[in-house]
């Protein structure tokens, strides 16, 4: 009999079920608490979603606690959402709440920890219902502070194409006033980027005195990339002087944003097409990314945890790891050997990543490229955007070719 397949080293992974977005990354007595959409016992997705939880102390070795929230209580599913500390360090919990079989359309709901340990939490009241527009979907809470109110955007779609993300405010956490459209696009507008029908988990926050909305974009059921504009958020309203695409390949979606530690700008993401039949696990969440600012340029690069020690191998981590930086040159090209390769050369100005009979060109500038492998998992950075991939097999060695010996 085979022995069991290790996990990925540094990417969070159930320790069974499905596992979707990432949601309330919050540094709180000396760990980060981790919680994530949540199917156990099974390897696809379904309505009745949980909130899984986890913590860590280094953004790399993670402890899966006891699931935090369950439907019930009039809650069929719990969907995405977020987190928000008072001034007295009092944490709240914004979460989806959806019922079935109208689940596109949610209701936003509170929690509270019942004590400091945040592992055990109680549902609160239903605080904010959608807004009487004829809509498409509704959810994904996000909280921020804005001019000393609390400030609420909630992923919105709207008929007729209508991406958006709705405003709320509130003094107290609990009573919550509508404030129109924060900001959104047409389905219709393609230029400089297409954002979809939906905007999924909008999350706005600054970088360098600059605003940065950032969100994934779905149409018509199909979930495709994350997309982020730059610019500036005032009075609520959210006004891009640019838009871009931070993610390519088919795995990146639905990242959350954080502080770390030391107060840098940082997403995680859902890794999708990660799977361990065997195990009875499906996807995982990516490593930390650090977010910069050049110009317009939204930059994302490996958090700064990876270049410290590395767990090693054992029971919960791959012994498939690899994390490299390589000067790339139209005259070589890497290869990653496993049950599906992938080939990674440079060409006229873009990194050409071949994989499953596909091809994606990812934008490059710089030479330089971080290529992360573990386990079932592929990260790829480059100085314009960064591309994942997820399998259902651990990936292999990484091999640098000459492509003209």
């Amino acid at each position: 009999m085979d022995a069991p397949r290790l996990r990925p080293r540094v990417h969070f992974t159930p320790g069974a079920g499905w596992i979707n977005d990432p949601l309330a990354v919050t540094w709180h007595n000396g760990r980060y608490h981790l919680f994530f959409q949540f199917v156990p016992d099974q390897t696809s997705w379904a309505p009745e979603c949980q909130w899984g939880h986890a913590s860590s102390a280094d953004l790399l070795n993670w402890t899966e606690h006891p699931v935090a929230l369950a439907p019930g209580d009039d809650d069929d599913g719990i969907w995405s959402g977020s987190i928000a500390i008072d001034d007295a360090g009092k944490p709240t919990l914004f979460y989806t709440s959806v019922t079935v079989p109208n689940v596109q359309i949610g209701r936003i709901r509170t929690a509270t920890p019942t004590d400091d340990s945040w592992m055990h939490w109680d549902k609160g009241p239903f605080v904010v219902d959608a807004p009487a527009f004829q809509l498409v979907a509704f959810r994904d809470p996000f909280l921020m502070r804005d001019n000393g109110r609390w400030r609420m955007l909630v992923g919105t779609a709207i008929r007729g194409g209508d991406a958006a993300a709705s405003t709320f405010t509130s003094d107290d956490l609990l009573t919550w006033t509508f404030d129109g459209l924060a900001a959104s696009r047409n389905t219709t507008e393609t230029e400089p980027i297409w954002t979809g029908a939906l905007w999924e988990c909008p999350q706005v926050f600054s970088i360098d005195g600059r605003d940065v909305l950032v969100t994934s974009v779905w149409q018509d059921d199909q979930l495709h990339y994350v997309a982020y504009g730059v610019g500036e958020f005032t009075d609520g309203r959210f006004r891009a002087t640019n838009w871009g695409r931070l993610t390519y390949g088919p795995s990146y979606y639905a990242p959350s944003y954080f502080r770390d530690q030391d107060g840098r700008a940082c997403l995680i993401y859902w890794m999708r097409g990660v799977l361990d039949s065997d195990a009875n696990r499906a996807s995982a969440l990516s490593v930390p990314h650090v977010l910069t600012l050049r110009g317009d340029l939204l930059v994302s690069e490996p958090h700064p945890s990876l270049k410290g020690p590395v767990p090693s191998a054992d029971g919960a981590g791959s012994s498939n790891f690899t994390f490299l930086t390589w000067t790339s040159a139209d005259d070589t090209e890497l290869r990653i050997d496993g049950p599906s390769p992938v080939t990674i050369r440079r060409r006229e100005g873009t990194l050409v990543i071949e994989h499953d009979d596909d091809e994606t060109a990812v934008p490059l500038d710089a030479d330089l490229v971080r290529v992360l492998v573990d386990g079932e998992t592929l990260e790829i950075f480059t100085d314009q955007a960064v591309f994942a991939i997820g399998t259902d097999r651990p990936f292999g060695s990484v091999i640098l070719t000459d492509r003209n010996p």
